[in-house]
C-alpha cells in the first residue's frame, strides 16, 4: 500500500513539472519573439550620428544616418527620402514636383503647389536641424497665383527615423479674396516597391497598382472615384471595387496611415499627433492613402460636408495658420519574418503614441506654434437635464466636449479657418482641454444618446499658462414632450440601421470587417432591390430598426439612369390624442446631398407637406462611403388634431432623383407627445 501511494506521489510530481516546462518554453518563445521585433527594430532608434546639413543651389540635404531627406533648393518639393537600402522611398520617375509635395486647390478648382522661393536655416545643431521654404505673394500676380505667403518647415532630429513638416500660411488684410478648397501634403512612394497599405488595426491589404484603374484592366463604375478590377496585375484583385473614398476616416481616428514595401521590410508612415490644425471637427471624414501608392496627411478639405464649410476668406480678412507638425516616419523589419507587416504596424503605433505625448513638440522654432508652456486648459463638468427620462442631472458619459472658434451651435462641423480642440468626458462628464493655443473660443459638446448640441453662451480667452475652470453645465437637450416612440440611437451616424451585403460583383474585401460594412460599394441600389415592390414600410412596435429601417433614404431606380421619389412610411397606434395640445417630431439627419425632406401626417396625398427641409446638403456621403455627413435637426411641432385614435401613419418622401446619390441618412426621429410636465 506504501508503494501504491509513493507511485501516485511521484507521477502528480511529474505532471506538475511537465506543466511547468511547457509553461517556461511558451513564456520563452513569446520573450524571444519579442527581443526579435525589438532587434529588428532597433536601428530605427538608437543612433548617435549628429544631424547633417548640406545646401547647393539646386537641392539641401538633411542627414542623421537614419534618414537622408533631399529637398529641391528653392521649390522646397521633396523629391528623395533614403532610407537602409532604399536609395528614394519616393517614385524617382516622377517629376521633382510630384513626388512629395504641399498643394490647395483654390477658387475655381486652380491648384497650386506651393512652389518656393528661398530657404533659410532657422535652427542648426547637431541634435536638429530646421528648414523654412518661403515664398511671399506679389500684388502683381493677381489672379495668376495664390494670394498666401507660405512657409514649409522641414525638422530632422538626431535619432528619429523620420522627418517632421509643417506649414505656417498667411494672408494680409490687402490680399484679395479668395477660396481655399483643399490643403494637403502628399506623397507618391515607389510603385514597384509599396504594394502593401495600413490605415487601422482592420483596414490592411495588398493594393492594385495605379495601372490596374486605367482602361483595359478595370471598369468605371458610377462615382467616377470608383472601379471595377477586371484585369488587375495581381488576379488575387480580380473582381474586385477600388475607391480611395473607402479608406476615408474620422478626424479623430486619422492618426497614422501608411505603406509597406514587403520585399524590403521597410514602412512608411504618416503620423497626425494632432488634429487641432484641421477644420470640420472630430468627426469630419476625410481621405488617407490610396492607390498610387498614395499617402495623403489632409488638413482642409470639402470632402463629406461640400462647399457648406467656410473655405472662403475675403478681402480684409487677415488670416494666419500653422499646419502640423505631421511625422513622416520610416521603419524596417526583417523580410525573412513572416509577421513584418505586424512588427512594422506594431512599431509604428508605438511611436505614434511618443509623438502624441509630446504633443505640443518643444522642439519647433517658430513663434507661431506655442509650446506647452504657452497654452492653456480647461476643465470642467458636463451634465445632462432631461426630465423626461430622468427626474435627477444625468452624467454625460463620453460626451465630445470642444473648444472651436466663436459661433452658433454645430458651427464647428462647418469651421473652416481657425483650430479646434476636443476631447472626451469621462464617466461621470468631467472634462479637461489640455494644450490649447492662446485665443478666443466657445465650447461646444454632444452627448451619446441625446439629440442637439450643447454650447456654452460665453466666450472662452485662452492666455499663455492659464487654467480654466468651468464647473458644471448643465446640457437640456431638445425636448417638448414625452416620448411616444422612437427610431434608432441619437449618435449623429446612420451605422444603426440596416447596412445590406453588397452585390457579389461589387466587393472590396478590405472592409469586410462588420464597423465598416457601409463603406462597400453600390450600396444604394440594393434599396431598389430589396423594396421591389412598394418603398419601405416602418412599423413601430413590430419593425426592428437594425433590420427593416434602410440607411439611406435614396431614390428608386426604374431603369437605366432613371430614378423616381421615394416615400418611406412610419406606422403607429396612439391610443389618446389630444386634439389640442401640440405633438413633436423630432428628425435628427446623418447626412444630405441635394436632398429634400416632405412630412405628411396621415394623408400621402396632400398638395402641401406639413413640413419640408427644402433642398439641403452638399456632403456626398452616399457614394463616396459614409455613414454620416452633417448633423442637422429638426424639430417640427404638429397640432393634435393631424392625429387620429388608433392607427397613424407619417410620410416620408424624399423629392430629389436627378441620380441616385440625392439622399439622405436619418440619425434617430422620435414623436413627443405634449408637455405633461409641470415648470
Amino acid at each position: 500500500m506504501t508503494q501504491v501511494v509513493n507511485m501516485s506521489h511521484w507521477r502528480r510530481k511529474l505532471v506538475l513539472w511537465m506543466v511547468m516546462v511547457i509553461q517556461l518554453s511558451l513564456f520563452l518563445s513569446v520573450f524571444s519573439t519579442e527581443i526579435h521585433a525589438r532587434k529588428l527594430l532597433k536601428d530605427n532608434h538608437i543612433n548617435t550620428n549628429d544631424v547633417r546639413l548640406h545646401i547647393s543651389d539646386r537641392q539641401v540635404i538633411i542627414d542623421n544616418g537614419l534618414v537622408e531627406v533631399t529637398i529641391e533648393n528653392p521649390s522646397g518639393y521633396l523629391i528623395g527620402v533614403k532610407y537602409k537600402e532604399m536609395e528614394n522611398v519616393l517614385e524617382r520617375r516622377n517629376h521633382n514636383s510630384n513626388r512629395g509635395y504641399w498643394d490647395i486647390v483654390w477658387d475655381d478648382d486652380a491648384y497650386d503647389k506651393l512652389e518656393t522661393k528661398h530657404v533659410e536655416v532657422i535652427t542648426q545643431t547637431n541634435d536638429i536641424v530646421e528648414l523654412s521654404f518661403t515664398k511671399t505673394w506679389n500684388s502683381k500676380n493677381h489672379g495668376k497665383t495664390l494670394p498666401l505667403n507660405i512657409q514649409k518647415r522641414y525638422i530632422v532630429r538626431r535619432g528619429i527615423s523620420g522627418v517632421y513638416m509643417y506649414g505656417i500660411f498667411e494672408r494680409q488684410e490687402d490680399f484679395p479674396e479668395a477660396h481655399m478648397y483643399q490643403i494637403r501634403i502628399a506623397f507618391k512612394l515607389k510603385e514597384d516597391k509599396f504594394r502593401f497599405m495600413a490605415i487601422s488595426d482592420t483596414i490592411q491589404r495588398v493594393m492594385p497598382q495605379s495601372e490596374d484603374r486605367v482602361k483595359g484592366h478595370s471598369k468605371p463604375l458610377d462615382f467616377k472615384e470608383a472601379v471595377l478590377l477586371t484585369n488587375p496585375s495581381n488576379p488575387k484583385l480580380k473582381g474586385e471595387v477600388d475607391d480611395k473614398y473607402q479608406y476615408s476616416t474620422e478626424n479623430k481616428d486619422n492618426k497614422l496611415n501608411g505603406w509597406i514595401s514587403d520585399h524590403d521590410a521597410v514602412g512608411f508612415w504618416i503620423m497626425t499627433p494632432s488634429n487641432e490644425f484641421r477644420t470640420g471637427g472630430p468627426h469630419k471624414q476625410d481621405l488617407t492613402s490610396h492607390v498610387g501608392p498614395i499617402a495623403l496627411s489632409m488638413f482642409v478639405s470639402t470632402h463629406y460636408t461640400g462647399t457648406e464649410i467656410d473655405t472662403f476668406y475675403k478681402e480684409g480678412e487677415a488670416w494666419k495658420k500653422v499646419f502640423g507638425p505631421v511625422l513622416i516616419y520610416l521603419n524596417s523589419a526583417s523580410s525573412k519574418d513572416d509577421d513584418h507587416r505586424k512588427i512594422l504596424w506594431n512599431d509604428a503605433k508605438r511611436q505614434l503614441s511618443e509623438e502624441i505625448e509630446s504633443w505640443p513638440y518643444n522642439f519647433t522654432r517658430s513663434e507661431d506654434f506655442p509650446h506647452s508652456q504657452q497654452r492653456g486648459q480647461v476643465n470642467g463638468q458636463l451634465l445632462v437635464q432631461d426630465r423626461y427620462m430622468d427626474k435627477q442631472l444625468m452624467q454625460a458619459k463620453s460626451a465630445f466636449v470642444g473648444l472651436a472658434p466663436p459661433g452658433e451651435v454645430d458651427s464647428w462641423q462647418k469651421e473652416g479657418k481657425g483650430y479646434q480642440f476636443w476631447t472626451q468626458t469621462d464617466k461621470i462628464g468631467r472634462f479637461n482641454i489640455k494644450n490649447v493655443r492662446p485665443g478666443v473660443y466657445n465650447l461646444y459638446a454632444w452627448v451619446h444618446g441625446f439629440i442637439g448640441s450643447y454650447k456654452l453662451d460665453l466666450n472662452i480667452t485662452i492666455q499663455p499658462g492659464n487654467k480654466i475652470e468651468l464647473g458644471t453645465l448643465i446640457y437640456d437637450p431638445p425636448r417638448n414632450g414625452p416620448t411616444l416612440w422612437e427610431i434608432g440611437i441619437p449618435d449623429r451616424t446612420a451605422a444603426e440601421f440596416f447596412i445590406p451585403e453588397p452585390y457579389p460583383q461589387y466587393v472590396n474585401s478590405i472592409t469586410n470587417d462588420g464597423a465598416d460594412k457601409f463603406r462597400q460599394y453600390g450600396l444604394w441600389d440594393r434599396f431598389s432591390n430589396i423594396y421591389r415592390d412598394s418603398d419601405l414600410v416602418y412599423t413601430v412596435g413590430a419593425s426592428n430598426y437594425s433590420k427593416d429601417w434602410f440607411f439611406a433614404h435614396v431614390p428608386r431606380k426604374t431603369g437605366d439612369d432613371r430614378y423616381r421619389p421615394t416615400t418611406w412610411q412610419i406606422k403607429y397606434n396612439l391610443q389618446d390624442v389630444n386634439n389640442r395640445g401640440t405633438y413633436t417630431l423630432q428628425m435628427a439627419i446623418a447626412a444630405a446631398s441635394f436632398a429634400e425632406v416632405e412630412v405628411r401626417f396621415n394623408d400621402p396625398n396632400s398638395n402641401r407637406p406639413h413640413f419640408t427641409t427644402r433642398r439641403i446638403g452638399y456632403d456626398n456621403a452616399v457614394p463616396r462611403h459614409g455613414i454620416h455627413g452633417l448633423y442637422r435637426l429638426y424639430s417640427i411641432e404638429v397640432p393634435g388634431y393631424r392625429f387620429r385614435k388608433g392607427n397613424n401613419t407619417i410620410y416620408l418622401t424624399q423629392t430629389r432623383s436627378d441620380n441616385p446619390f440625392e439622399a439622405v441618412m436619418y440619425d434617430y426621429i422620435r414623436l413627443e407627445g405634449p408637455n405633461s410636465l409641470n415648470d
